[in-house]
């Protein structure tokens, strides 16, 4: 399938230009049309100003940290200033670290891999795949899925009282880990409260800020949380770098992440053979290898556009486009959102759905292939929440974003979309448009399943 590029104006009410605004997909019907992508909570398009800044800093790039030359030291310079703008754009207190990593996956891993011996973890079945797996080596106890900010608290309250294999003058240490958005139902989650509640109990936090950091500020000092994890890729910001901040004490007393350069202050050769390893202490111990400095500078070119955008304004649009697609298809009445608190629960610019007489991926390819919308579908890597949320067992497996049986017929998937500060109001309407005519006139094109997906059939 070929794309190309035209060169249009951009499109209008979007608070922050986004690369790709103006790429043009053809539709299996004929023609061609603006590509409409709608899948924010998968992976944001890159900001132009993120694209600009990397582009003017590419001639200078160089090794960090470890070259005397001047595009070295300037490299090091701009990589270490990302890591405090970063630190002012999460409110870092003092003491707190920056990590910089691949994703909030592997931020997640990398807090998993530092956790103290006999710690307790608790976490929801609501998290995402990448808050809900990386305690895997850790006691861990799942929390069923609440069904209102109150239970959440509730029910953590109650887990926290309840902790197991209570050691010496009290209980061991404990962790909970909790997302601030969900990348399901888009709905917030009373972080502040749950952060209260763990550090009532003892308890640290970790807060799982991937859907929460692109569309509201994020306060480590202000939610009272111990660390946040947070991926660029979601940010607006290419190039695979995520982040983990906040308390230094677990991650500096902890064995490195990865071991190599880097992250070790001194190497010496031992009498016996072996090696003798002073490690590093700061945000260094986890940082081993070359790091991807353009990643950190996109992250932070990205923090620094949200901030000066101001996340106020971005804030009030978001919420008039999840109101213009909620108020567009409420006379619809085969759509059916999913929500854990109900439908007037504040949350970010991501909707799930079904549609009752279609399988989603079959309607998902249908957007896609004649109305040239991007939007996703699936069990959005969340699968103890999404087969929750479809009435299912949550302990069911299934493969990750894609879809269990054949178009048209019973299937465990549902369909997202979503969007943010690159949105511009025709796409959001466009969409609304599309689900009205596929559920009242059906799709124009006959599908077939290939390798698991929905797809056009271009055989006739």
């Amino acid at each position: 399938m070929s794309v190309s590029a035209v060169a249009t104006a951009p499109s209008v009410c979007a608070p922050l230009p986004v690369l790709g605004r103006d790429v043009t997909v053809p539709l299996v019907t004929g023609g061609e049309v603006t590509y409409a992508a709608l899948d924010y909570a998968a992976s944001a398009p890159a900001l132009q100003r993120v694209w600009d800044d990397v582009a003017a800093y590419a001639p200078y790039y160089g090794s960090v940290h470890r070259g005397a030359g001047y595009l070295s030291q300037l490299s090091t310079d701009l990589f270490e200033n990302a890591r405090r703008t970063v630190a002012e754009f999460l409110d870092c207190r003092e003491g707190d670290q920056v990590v910089f990593t691949r994703s909030t996956t592997d931020s997640l891993n990398l807090l998993a891999a530092a956790l103290p011996a006999d710690c307790q973890v608790f976490v929801f079945e609501t998290e995402h795949h990448a808050s809900l797996l990386p305690w895997r080596n850790a006691r861990v106890t799942f929390l069923d899925a609440p069904r209102s900010p109150r239970e959440a608290v509730e029910t953590l309250e109650r887990a926290l009282a309840g902790r197991t294999v209570p050691i010496e003058g009290g209980h061991g240490p404990a962790l909970v880990c909790v997302t601030g958005a969900s990348n399901v139902t888009g709905e917030l989650w009373p972080v502040r409260e749950l952060a209260a509640a763990a550090h009532a109990h003892g308890a640290r936090i970790v807060l799982d800020a991937a859907q929460l950091a692109p569309h509201h500020p994020v306060s480590l000092a202000g939610l009272d949380v111990d660390w946040v994890a947070f991926s660029g890729h979601k940010l607006y910001a290419p190039f695979g770098t995520g982040v983990l901040a906040g308390r230094s004490d677990w991650l500096r007393a902890a064995e490195p992440y990865l071991a190599g350069g880097g992250a070790s202050r001194k190497v010496s050769r031992r009498q016996d053979g072996g090696v003798d390893v002073e490690w590093h202490d700061s945000a260094a111990r986890h940082e081993a290898g070359s790091p991807n400095v353009i990643g950190a500078y996109a992250v932070a070119s990205a923090c620094k556009a949200l901030t000066e955008a101001g996340f106020d304004t971005l804030v009030a649009r978001e919420q008039d486009l999840v109101r213009a697609v909620r108020e567009g298809l409420a006379d619809v009445p085969q759509v059916r959102f999913l929500s854990l608190f109900g439908d007037d629960a504040p949350r970010v610019g991501v909707l799930s759905f079904v549609v009752d007489g279609w399988n989603s991926s079959h309607f998902a390819a249908a957007l896609s292939a004649e109305y040239g919308i991007g939007v996703r579908d699936g069990l959005f890597c969340a699968h103890p929440l999404v087969r929750t949320l479809l009435g299912s067992d949550p302990q069911s497996q299934g493969e990750c974003g894609s879809p269990e049986a054949a178009p048209g017929e019973k299937s465990l998937n549902a369909i997202r979309v979503s969007f943010g500060a690159g949105t511009p109001d025709e796409h959001v309407e466009r969409f609304v448009r599309a689900v009205k005519e596929l559920v009242t006139d059906g799709a124009k094109w006959n599908y077939r399943t290939e390798d698991g997906r929905c797809v056009p059939d271009t055989s006739a």
